[in-house]
């Protein structure tokens, strides 16, 4: 097997994998995903943040909360915070689509599935044997 075949059964395969359904639902996944994390990010610098900000004192933003550090420097507790509640809002979220598209899942298998139609010659042996059963129904009353 010279290189160039290599290449080409490399290549070839690389395309099939990008065309495959699977990789165009992750792409607009992560596409979603980066567009809705900015909205958590506002979400926790605008609402949350501030609201916290009353509990840690001076009326100022959780993320503005950090501490001096002796010989110089800060200690940014706040950002980290802001960065914790971001995950965990993410996390809370991707685990809900997970759960939502497991349970749509689960129930499209559970749908039965429809009987398979019975061929011709099931439809023609049931047509004959009602018809020996008429016969043989009709003997037996005279």
């Amino acid at each position: 097997m010279s290189a160039k075949e290599k290449t080409t059964g490399f290549l070839a395969e690389f395309r099939k994998f990008i065309a495959r359904g699977n990789v165009m639902d992750l792409a607009v996944g992560v596409i979603i995903g980066g567009a809705f994390q900015s909205i958590v990010n506002s979400l926790v610098n605008d609402i949350i943040n501030p609201i916290l900000g009353i509990f840690a004192g001076e009326n100022q933003a959780l993320g503005g909360l950090a501490f001096d550090l002796p010989g110089g420097g800060q200690l940014m507790l706040g950002s980290f915070l802001n960065a914790v509640i971001n995950f965990f809002l993410m996390a809370f979220v991707v685990f809900l689509l997970v759960k939502g598209l497991n349970t749509f899942h689960r129930k499209k298998e559970a749908a039965p599935a429809a009987p398979p139609k019975p061929s011709a010659e099931e439809l023609l042996l049931t047509e004959i044997r009602d018809l020996l059963r008429e016969q043989r129904g009709g003997d037996a009353e005279k």
